[in-house]
C-alpha cells in the first residue's frame, strides 16, 4: 500500500461526501484496502483529514512552483491558471480546493491543526498572487491580492453548493478584470 495513493482516495471520497461524512470504512473501500491496514496508519477520521489536507497543500505547492518556474507563460497566465485547474477539477468531478474551506467549517478554532493547515495553504495562495502582483508592478499589489483571493475564495465556496463550471467562467472574468483595471491605475488610466 502506498499512503499516497490512499490519501489521494481520501481526497475522493471526502470531496464526494464531505468531510463531516467520511468515515475510515469508506476510504478502505475506496482504496480497495482492508480497514485494519488504514486504521495501521489513520487511527480515526480527524488523522486521515489531516493527512489528506497536507497532501492536497503540498500538490498545491508543487502546481504553484511549476508555473512560478514556467517562462513560458506569462505572469498574467499565471494568475489565471488557477481557473483553468478548476476547470479541470469539475470536469473530472473533483472539488479539491473547497476541502479546507469545508475544514475550516468543521474545525472553527483557529488553533486546531486542519484549521492551522487549511489557513497555511489559503496564505501560501495569496502570497503566490501577491509575489506576481508585484513583478508585474501593479498599484497596490496588497489590495489587489485581497481582491483576486476574494474572488478566488467566492468562486470556491460556490463550488460547494453549485459546482458548475459558469461560477469558475465568472471568477475568472472577475479576477482578468480586476488585474486590468490594476494595470490601468499604474498606467495612470484610472484616478
Amino acid at each position: 500500500m502506498q499512503r499516497e495513493d490512499v490519501l489521494e482516495h481520501a481526497l475522493h471520497v471526502l470531496e464526494r461526501e464531505g468531510i463531516a461524512s467520511t468515515t475510515l470504512e469508506m476510504v478502505a473501500g475506496e482504496a480497495d484496502q482492508p480497514l485494519h491496514v488504514i486504521e495501521k496508519y489513520w487511527p480515526d477520521s480527524e488523522a486521515l483529514l489531516y493527512d489528506a489536507l497536507r497532501y492536497l497543500s503540498q500538490q498545491a505547492e508543487a502546481w504553484r512552483r511549476q508555473f512560478m518556474l514556467d517562462d513560458s507563460l506569462s505572469i498574467e497566465q499565471k494568475l489565471m491558471k488557477r481557473y483553468e485547474a478548476l476547470t479541470e477539477c469539475v470536469n473530472n468531478e473533483r472539488y479539491p480546493g473547497c476541502l479546507l474551506i469545508a475544514a475550516c467549517t468543521l474545525y472553527p478554532d483557529a488553533s486546531h491543526p486542519v484549521h492551522q493547515l487549511a489557513d497555511q495553504q489559503k496564505k501560501r495562495a495569496w502570497e503566490y498572487t501577491h509575489e506576481l502582483l508585484t513583478q508585474l508592478e501593479v498599484d497596490d499589489p496588497v489590495m489587489v491580492a485581497h481582491q483576486m483571493d476574494l474572488v478566488l475564495e467566492g468562486c470556491l465556496s460556490k463550488l460547494l453548493v453549485n459546482r458548475s463550471q459558469a461560477d469558475i467562467d465568472t471568477a475568472q472574468r472577475l479576477a482578468e478584470d480586476i488585474l486590468r483595471f490594476a494595470q490601468c491605475r499604474k498606467g495612470g488610466a484610472l484616478t
